[in-house]
């Protein structure tokens, strides 16, 4: 039975979300390449769009080093056209509205605000390998200067 999480130093399960552009992604196609995957909790709010910026703005570094990025979260294809689309991203934003993939990575918590608790995307990030193995994971992500902590270790794999 495949395994039902992502684990570090093993064969990411494989997946498949619909992405901007009409395409479907799946994890497969980035084989042979190292994949970048960002979990994000919303299209157009000021922490989101500042981490897709930071990636946007390193993208030609990430492609240079052998690397693919995604960015995730629960939004809708639509929403992630236009929040693409105003933030010119280079790379796709993949729509996992039933959170199948969160889960396979463990980024769907409870999270607080304001002494209210619900369910959301703890903004995370993940590398794997040419092989389709998770090498590094980031929880509970800051944004400033993370994107280039990604760039590092992608360029040391």
């Amino acid at each position: 039975m495949p395994p039902r999480s992502a684990k570090l130093d093993k064969k990411i399960p494989a997946f498949s979300l619909p992405a901007t552009g009409g395409k479907t992604f799946k994890s497969a196609d980035a084989a042979g390449k190292k994949l970048v995957i960002y979990f994000y909790p919303r299209d157009n709010t000021p922490g989101c769009t500042t981490e897709g910026e930071a990636f946007r703005d390193l993208h030609a570094d990430f492609r240079k080093a052998g690397a693919v990025i995604v960015g995730v979260s629960p939004d809708s294809v639509a929403s992630h056209e236009k929040f693409k689309a105003k933030m010119s991203f280079p790379f796709e934003l993949l729509a996992d509205v039933d959170h199948a993939v969160c889960n396979l990575f463990e980024v769907f918590k409870e999270k607080s605000l304001y002494g209210r608790k619900y369910m959301g995307v703890e903004r995370s990030t993940f590398l794997i390998d040419a092989d389709g193995v998770l090498k590094h994971e980031w929880r509970k992500v800051k944004v400033p200067g993370h994107a280039q902590e990604v760039l590092t270790a992608v360029k040391a794999l």
